[in-house]
């Protein structure tokens, strides 16, 4: 499914587009549902994103003057935890779509979070960070999103210093006999409709469910991040592989 060698085209959910389109074609997606994301990530787990990601950040265990890169950061809930706690952490919220880290800006204003938090528009392919920058490197729901894993994951490589830590928190492949015919048609047929009704914006969501069926499983996630560099690479299923956190260290 994954080893696709042609790289003039992309997987863009379930169509084959030119490689060169399909980052446009996802920041069409965000700019459209940017306001609402939160809330539609509410209504679609029922909140338990929320402790994915609470998850993420506890395996993470930030501590004293930490740097962190935090790709795909968005709306600021992974860095807004990591700033709670580790008040002197410095943090880079780094986004493809600047029209989601103004929202994530805005919300940490909100909350008198101001400090040791950095926004960044940029690609996690060709990020534009000096090599052996960050102690961690986080990426939450943002993975399947990029147009070539392995480049993105070679990005992240780079920029870790040695003994940095890589983590990814992604939907990943469902482990528990009998739940994934049930995420399926849960997927398939009321996420759209949610989409439609709250974010208005029915086709975004119908990406969002393609994309997560076409992200690698969680095994070949780990083969790539070995390809890539990373050591020590393991998982963790979450909801019984309804998503998974990924972990890889740069040695």
């Amino acid at each position: 499914m994954m080893g696709d060698d042609n790289r003039s085209e992309a997987w863009f959910g379930f169509q084959r587009v030119a490689a060169a389109d399909k980052g446009s074609r996802v920041r069409q997606v965000f700019d459209s549902v940017a306001e609402r994301y939160d809330l539609m990530n509410d209504l679609m787990s029922g909140g338990v994103h929320r402790l994915w990601k609470a998850a993420l950040v506890d395996w993470l265990a930030p501590r004293g003057a930490l740097r962190l890169l935090d790709m795909a950061g968005g709306t600021g809930d992974v860095a807004l935890r990591v700033a709670a706690q580790a008040p002197q952490a410095a943090v880079v919220v780094a986004d493809a779509n600047a029209r989601m880290l103004s929202v994530g800006r805005d919300r940490a204003i909100n909350r008198g979070i101001i400090a040791g938090l950095e926004y960044l528009t940029c690609d996690a392919e060709a990020l534009p960070l000096r090599a052996r920058t960050f102690d961690a490197y986080t990426i939450a729901f943002g993975l399947r999103n990029v147009t070539r894993i392995d480049v993105a994951l070679g990005e992240a490589h780079r920029v870790l210093k040695p003994g940095g830590r890589f983590l990814c928190l992604e939907f990943s492949r469902v482990v528990v006999p009998g739940l994934a015919q049930l995420y399926d048609a849960y997927s398939f047929r009321v996420l759209p409709e949610i989409g439609a009704r709250v974010a208005r914006d029915r086709a975004a969501y119908q990406y969002l469910v393609e994309s997560i069926r076409r992200f690698p499983p969680q095994d070949e996630l780990a083969r790539l991040m070995t390809d890539a560099g990373f050591a020590q690479v393991s998982y963790r299923n979450l909801s019984g592989g309804i998503a998974a956190i990924h972990s890889g260290w740069r040695v």
